[in-house]
């Protein structure tokens, strides 16, 4: 199977940065993109950032020119660059990888999730 394991949250003032980590292991074939979905108190989990292998991103609006995704092949690792941060970015924010392992389907594996919390 694939586990996912996030890391980089934390308490940040409002107009800060944090940069958040997930690292896909296991016994993994292929993934095909790797992403970023946040869920606030209250609210429904979004998209915030996906990527895929080939390099094609895609952003929700709301942190467009503010957060940045990258992903690491080699490492099956994907990286969240989050800038000028804002209360409402204040969120769960958990990673997913649609992913195949070895004796296993096409399907999105999520990890347990990481806080971030923007104070302002």
């Amino acid at each position: 199977q694939v586990q996912l394991v996030e890391s980089g949250g934390g308490l940040v003032q409002a107009g800060g940065s944090l940069r958040l980590s997930c690292v896909a292991s296991g016994t993994i074939i292929s993934i095909h993109s790797m992403g970023w979905y946040r869920q606030a108190p209250g609210k429904q989990r979004e998209l915030v950032a996906r990527g895929t292998h080939a390099g094609d991103t895609n952003y929700a609006d709301s942190v467009k020119g503010r957060f940045t995704i990258t992903r690491d092949n080699t490492k099956n690792t994907v990286y969240l660059q989050m800038n000028s941060l804002k209360p409402e970015d204040t969120a769960v924010y958990c990673c997913a990888a649609y992913s195949r392992p070895v004796g296993g389907a096409w399907n999105d594996y999520w990890g347990q999730g990481t806080q971030v919390t923007v104070s302002s």
